[in-house]
């Protein structure tokens, strides 16, 4: 069974519109690779599956519960949007680490905070912030970062920064784990660390969806690929087929053009 199912969905801004009728699905434990050009509704794909946009139109079901569809009313789409955004984690291109923070600080942050709405929080609180830190402790070292847990975003290199925004994104258990080009913001000789890490997720099953320049880690990573152009979804399928024997015109001239690049 499917763990995400999105159908139809469409948004535009003032006239333009970025995604039309945008329909697929995803089964648990597989990761999702997304190509396109720049401006082919790839991020705002993203951002309306977290809920950072609202698509003017389609649906979204996560493990059968319907967490948004165009037909409801704005007080109903706008209800628990919180609760909602947790089934998915967001990991962006600028890292977006909190600079007063250190790495270990910015992993426990998001688990703090909701822990202040249990009921025994009180009662229960250097309990309950000692599991934290060993949970936010364990994603760090599964990061490869047991040595810069103490260290503040400008002390880490750009791929150390986004390692620590994976962790973070884990830290909350998501459904679906999401990334927005991970590794676009970083030096080449970065990019390896940062993709290593997401193959060892991609290896332990977690569900995910990369959205990603780096194709031939989306061929050999991915258990499904999209390539969308001018909002829509061209083609879709097994990620070397669509890769290595694309069937649409445009499939192949974007291909094209990235290998020439």
């Amino acid at each position: 069974m499917a763990i995400l199912e999105v159908r139809n969905i469409g948004k535009q801004f003032d006239n333009t519109k970025v995604l039309d009728n945008v329909s697929f699905s995803l089964e648990e434990g597989n990761a999702l690779a997304i190509i396109g050009s720049s401006g082919s509704g790839k991020t705002t794909l993203l951002r309306c599956l977290n809920f950072l946009e609202t698509p003017d139109k389609g649906s979204i079901t996560v493990k059968g519960e319907t967490l948004f569809d165009a037909s409801m009313p704005r007080r109903e789409q706008e209800k628990e949007l919180r609760t909602k955004r947790l089934h998915f984690g967001m990991v962006f291109q600028s890292f977006n680490l909190f600079p007063q923070y250190t790495a270990l600080e910015n992993v426990m942050l998001s688990e703090k905070l909701l822990a202040k709405e249990q009921p025994d929080f009180k009662q229960k609180k250097k309990e309950i912030y000692e599991r934290i830190e060993e949970h936010g402790v364990e994603l760090l070292q599964q990061m490869g970062l047991a040595e810069r847990m103490s260290h503040y975003p400008h002390q880490l290199s750009g791929g150390q920064q986004q390692r620590v925004a994976i962790a973070r994104a884990l830290a909350l258990q998501p459904d679906i784990l999401c990334f927005d080009e991970p590794t676009s913001a970083l030096d080449p000789e970065l990019t390896g660390e940062v993709l290593k890490v997401i193959r060892s997720l991609a290896d332990r099953k977690t569900t995910m969806i990369i959205v990603t320049h780096e194709m031939a880690f989306a061929r050999d990573v991915s258990d499904q690929l999209i390539f969308m152009d001018e909002g829509v979804i061209v083609e879709q399928g097994d990620p070397r087929q669509v890769i290595d024997h694309p069937q649409e015109e445009r499939t192949k001239q974007f291909l094209t053009r990235y290998a020439q690049g």
